[in-house]
């Protein structure tokens, strides 16, 4: 058994079972061929096919069974109409085919000129020269009916060629010269759209969508045609929401309708047409109908009766309270200050050495620790000046004395028997005035040291 068998045996057919071909022309154009000859086919591959004046190129978009879809769609008969395919096209027949395209734009400049000589009511968009060069297809839109009977005969006797009309829709010809949309893609309708459907105003309607023609209109000048795509969705979720036909009456004033959400089931009302926007519920919405219908009115949106408020603003304040006690930091206890701030022995001795009176540490109270024992204050000061070489803050706000002689004291006489030499404020001044100026002793100094010595 050979491979073919084999796949046979499987169920895998080897060549597809429908013949017949979809081809894409120029401008999204496509139609359907019969390939008689069971040609190995692909996507995309360039075929010659038979036209009823002569042949065309065009590019393979579709086979197998999906062909037999898009023809039941499209509601075309599978009959003898079908023209067949010839070949695969080969070199030259391409090389004749760009030959011919390269025609179709002068000759699109030319056909507008005589259009406007003639003074015709139509707008010409395109055209389509035939691959074997002997058959010309313009394009065109119209408002009304036109009588290009004249014109035909002179296209004809100026590019020595047949002509054919051929009018087309605002949307056909967007989707023959193509472009993007304001979606970031390319047209639908050059794309894979073929049948244009109606659309109307509604369809944005039902959608709450703003009636801006600017924004609803296409390329072509026509609504949009992707506003049909989800209007069926709409139309189901829209069955849920309640009809509005008049404002809710409520104690505030008026309710009007804004804004409505219809997958979210939520609408928007504004009180007397405030910036304000409020939402509720549809069953909310139906339950403020109910009451109205009954000549009633509400308190507000929210709630029936204001006795219902005073209950939704005590219970929310309770949850805050309830939430400020959860998420409430507790306060860390200060430790007791010590109460005894009398000075250690250590800072006594210190003290009495220079002459200073004794002071708290003031690290042990703001650290509020207990411990009594505190650090000499000369060994501390002693260990500052050997690792930092900052001054003490006391020494430097204290102001340096004054280098004056002690009247009480005597000169001390120098080796050599020289007395020392004064300041230059002392020799000025006379002795007994000397003797008359007292000044007070310093701090860490007796004033009876110098007369004991």
């Amino acid at each position: 058994m050979n491979s073919f068998d084999w796949l046979s045996h499987l169920g895998i057919p080897q060549v597809d079972n429908f013949d017949i071909v979809e081809v894409k022309f120029k401008g999204g154009r496509k139609e359907y061929f019969r390939n008689v000859d069971y040609l190995s086919l692909n996507t995309g591959d360039p075929v010659v096919v038979d036209v009823p004046s002569g042949h065309h190129i065009g590019y393979v978009s579709l086979q197998g069974e999906l062909v037999r879809l898009q023809m039941q769609k499209r509601k075309i008969r599978n009959d003898d109409n079908i023209t067949r395919i010839y070949r695969l096209a080969n070199e030259k027949d391409i090389e004749k085919w760009e030959e011919a395209k390269n025609r179709e734009i002068p000759t699109l400049y030319r056909c507008k000129q005589i259009v406007d000589e003639l003074g015709l009511q139509m707008k010409m968009s395109d055209v389509e020269y035939q691959a074997d060069n002997s058959k010309a297809t313009f394009y065109y839109s119209a408002e009304d009916r036109v009588d290009f009977r004249e014109l035909i005969k002179v296209l004809a006797g100026e590019f020595k060629i047949r002509v054919e009309m051929r009018q087309i829709s605002l949307r056909q010809e967007a989707g023959r010269l193509g472009g993007i949309g304001v979606c970031g893609r390319e047209l639908c309708c050059s794309t894979w759209l073929v049948d244009f459907k109606n659309v109307t105003t509604s369809a944005a309607r039902y959608q709450n969508l703003s009636l801006n023609p600017s924004k609803l209109s296409g390329q072509c000048g026509r609504l949009k045609c992707c506003l049909n795509y989800e209007l069926d969705t709409y139309m189901d979720a829209i069955k849920d929401i309640p009809s509005i036909d008049r404002p809710l009456q409520t104690e505030q004033g008026p309710a009007k309708l804004q804004k409505t959400d219809i997958f979210r089931k939520l609408m928007w009302f504004s009180y007397n047409n405030d910036n304000d926007w409020h939402s509720i519920s549809c069953d909310r919405v139906r339950e403020i109908q109910a009451i109205n219908e009954k000549g009633q009115k509400v308190f507000n949106l929210q709630v029936d009766k204001a006795d219902e408020l005073e209950d939704l603003a005590a219970q929310s304040t309770r949850e805050l309270e309830l939430l400020d006690k959860k998420f409430a930091k507790k306060k860390k206890k200060k430790k007791k200050r010590s109460k005894d701030t009398r000075p250690t022995e250590g800072e006594q001795k210190a003290v009495s050495q220079q002459g200073q009176s004794p002071k708290p540490n003031r690290s042990n109270e703001e650290s509020g620790s207990s411990d009594n024992t505190r650090r000499p204050r000369a060994d501390f000061q002693e260990k500052n000046q050997s690792s930092t070489p900052q001054p003490n803050r006391e020494n430097r706000r204290k102001k340096k004395p004054r280098n004056r002689p002690n009247p009480n004291q005597k000169p001390n006489v120098n080796q050599q028997g020289a007395e020392p030499k004064s300041s230059p404020s002392a020799q000025g001044e006379n002795p007994q005035e000397q003797k008359k100026r007292k000044f007070p002793p310093r701090r860490n100094q007796n004033p009876n040291k110098g007369s004991n010595e």
